[in-house]
């Protein structure tokens, strides 16, 4: 059996709580006495108190968990979620705490387990869909949370900071449609769960479970209706990743369509980048290609897209669970985007 504070206690010849002191509360005890303790329980093998134990006594872990419904990989490969990631980092350096990232597995019941099981003090809902159970098994942990995209669900006064995604998909969207083009196809990740890569059938874009490709598609439709393009009239495509293989697996059989589209809008920069690297491999006529979120690879690729703060947002949501304002409807933080036009779009070709 592994050594215990008893154990120390006994060896030194003093009470529990004096041990427990040298450990956590050190201004208690004399400097001689201290050291003591110390060398007698590395002496014994004693590793000292239980980490997990001490923050149940306390009531404090010092941990934000960020939710996402990705691999935990996800986390470390994609090039928006890690300056996002950076961003909360940062805040919860300033104020002494710490991440634990938290996947969300498909299946309903593991994932709650995990949200209920995390021991953290609050939670970053990122990249999460619609699933009402999310904000029920941290409401009925008691714990404070900060989500990334509106959700209907989380009541007039809970902390968010985002985008307003469908304004800046309609900017992209309303670009490509100036340049004349009404043939497009529109590109998600996962748009509905479980679907094949390649085409799809929605009704509207309401049928999207997450609430960010959702705002996006909605955006792209907006624009597109206003120059006389319905809903019914775009081609949607979803990807099985936010990747570059996915994109282009996605988009394979654009060429081969009677009337092509002319234009690839993808709901973010992975994505459209796939969407080049396909076209590029197969040839023929230039199509037009937009991306979302202005990553590093954007620039080097003239890639036509929306740039939004991400480091900015990340840091801004471990704020709001570190330090949140007294006001609640300070809480509510809308950050600003801007439409970035480089090479990957131009007119319509002539036939």
């Amino acid at each position: 059996m592994k050594p215990t504070l008893q154990a120390v206690a006994d060896a030194v010849g003093v009470s529990r709580s004096t041990v427990s002191n040298a450990y956590a509360r050190p201004d208690q005890l004399s400097a001689a006495l201290r050291q003591r303790i110390l060398q007698t329980a590395k002496a014994i093998g004693y590793p000292g108190p239980n980490p997990t134990a001490r923050s149940l006594r306390r009531g404090f872990v010092g941990a934000i968990g960020v939710l996402f419904t990705s691999q935990l990989s996800y986390a470390f490969t994609d090039p928006f979620a890690i300056r996002f990631l950076t961003g909360v980092s940062a805040a919860a350096e300033r104020h002494g705490s710490s991440l634990l990232l938290v996947p969300l597995s498909t299946d309903p019941a593991e994932a709650r387990r995990a949200v209920e099981n995390a021991a953290v003090d609050s939670f970053c809902i990122y990249c999460v869909g619609d699933e009402t159970w999310v904000l029920d098994a941290i409401r009925d942990r008691g714990l404070p949370y900060v989500t990334t995209a509106h959700r209907a669900d989380a009541g007039p006064l809970h902390r968010y900071v985002g985008i307003d995604e469908r304004a800046a998909a309609r900017s992209v969207a309303a670009h490509v449609a100036g340049l004349g083009h009404r043939r497009v196809a529109l590109l998600g990740d996962g748009v509905l769960p479980g679907a094949p890569p390649g085409p799809l059938r929605l009704s509207t874009p309401d049928e999207v479970p997450s609430p960010t490709t959702r705002g996006r598609l909605a955006g792209f439709a907006d624009a597109f209706a206003a120059v006389g393009v319905p809903w019914s009239a775009l081609t949607v495509l979803t990807a099985a990743g936010n990747d570059r293989d996915a994109a282009a697996q996605a988009v394979a059989g654009l060429r081969g369509l009677p009337d092509p589209p002319t234009a690839v809008l993808a709901c973010s920069d992975v994505l459209a980048l796939g969407v080049l690297d396909a076209l590029r491999a197969a040839g023929g006529p230039p199509v037009s290609v937009t991306g979302f979120d202005d990553i590093a690879e954007a620039a080097t690729a003239g890639l036509t897209t929306v740039r939004q703060p991400a480091e900015e947002k990340g840091r801004l949501a471990g704020e709001l669970l570190l330090d949140p304002p007294a006001d609640p409807t300070a809480g509510q933080l809308l950050l600003p985007t801007e439409l970035v036009v480089r090479t990957s779009t131009g007119p319509v070709p002539r036939s």
